[in-house]
């Protein structure tokens, strides 16, 4: 008697969130009607808190979708150019291109501000690693001032981590295209599809047709997860792709696809990147402050190469983190209390050479 008393309870509980909740009209029924479904199964002695924690989790899902939130818009070319540049040194052409892209969505928006639709092709940086591929990607959020959220694609192997999976399963839950819309808390935020070409050879069919109706504004109107089983509207959704190369990419998802060619670092633009960039956030984030720790200028052509050639910048920073670490270590160990100074003749000790 207890234990029904309790359920009890909790059902009124879900009734009094759902009471609050701005849901469409559909939706609400649907929801209405399974609480109304357990209620009269409690009351005919077949309730159980199993079905109950079922269709509490699938309720919390749906309450935290959100329908009709949205993150405002900052329709300012200026403000993308200037965050653009401070987050990336070089890669002109790329951020030209970039900058001419969010011009066309800004004037789209802005000449139907009630719409907000992405129309545009979806961006795909194609890169090698260390290109900067992820972080180009979150600084258009913050330009835009939108929530940024990643899906992984590397090693994907079902098209049901997109789409979710059905109720009628135990382990069931959203895919995460709603999972990251759910994070982001908005309707609109921009989302990283990362590594498109490394989902696993036996669901790649699967899950490029998933990807064929996300991408296409006229069919994401109405995506429909699984596990939610209700339309969900993406089509505010600002989606931005990367991959290494476009051979293991469908033909369908390549049409949807503005391809856009990442270059790599020079020698130059990598001293660059180290200097102004990369060594002060690391020494930062590593406790250190300016006094403790100095490299002199004729050493960094060995730091960017200390293992030969790399096209990206994913190499260097692991190097300069390397060097950092060691570095508080020596200071700590106190064995360098008056701080550390990388030279030609101890760059041995924080370098492999």
């Amino acid at each position: 008697m207890d234990s029904a008393l309790s359920l009890d309870t909790q059902i009124q509980k879900l009734q009094e969130k759902i009471k609050t909740a701005n849901l469409p009209p559909e939706l609400l029924e649907k929801i209405n009607g399974m609480i109304g479904l357990l209620s009269a199964s409690l009351k005919q002695g077949g309730g159980t808190f199993v079905t109950y924690e079922s269709i509490s989790s699938y309720i919390d899902w749906v309450l935290s979708l959100p329908f009709n939130k949205e993150t405002t818009d900052l329709l300012d070319l200026n403000t993308a150019k200037q965050v653009l540049d401070k987050n990336h040194y070089g890669l002109e052409s790329v951020k030209n291109i970039i900058l001419e892209y969010m011009a066309s969505i800004i004037l789209s928006i802005k000449s139907n501000p009630e719409d907000k639709v992405i129309r545009a092709p979806i961006l795909c940086l194609i890169g090698l690693v260390g290109t900067g591929k992820t972080t180009l990607a979150s600084s258009i959020a913050q330009a835009l001032g939108r929530k940024f959220e990643r899906i992984p694609f590397g090693g994907m192997g079902d098209a049901r981590a997109l789409r979710g999976q059905s109720r009628a399963f135990a382990d069931a839950e959203p895919g995460l295209i709603i999972k990251k819309i759910v994070e982001a808390g908005s309707k609109n935020p921009v989302i990283l599809l990362d590594e498109l070409d490394r989902v696993t050879e036996s669901a790649r069919s699967d899950i490029m047709g998933v990807l064929v109706e996300l991408l296409d504004p006229e069919q994401n109107r109405a995506f429909t997860d699984h596990y939610i089983d209700y339309p969900f509207d993406l089509s505010h959704v600002l989606f931005i792709a990367t991959a290494n190369n476009t051979t293991n990419i469908s033909t369908a998802v390549l049409d949807r696809l503005e391809i856009v060619q990442m270059p790599s670092y020079t020698d130059a633009e990598k001293e660059t990147i180290a200097k102004s960039y990369l060594f002060p956030k690391i020494r930062q984030s590593t406790g250190l402050s300016d006094n403790q720790i100095t490299i002199d200028d004729t050493l960094w052509p060995a730091i960017i190469r200390p293992l030969g050639f790399d096209s990206g910048i994913r190499s260097l920073e692991r190097t300069i983190q390397g060097i950092c670490r060691k570095s508080a270590r020596l200071i700590v160990e106190g064995k360098s209390p008056n701080g550390v100074r990388i030279t030609n003749e101890n760059i041995k000790q924080f370098i492999p050479t």
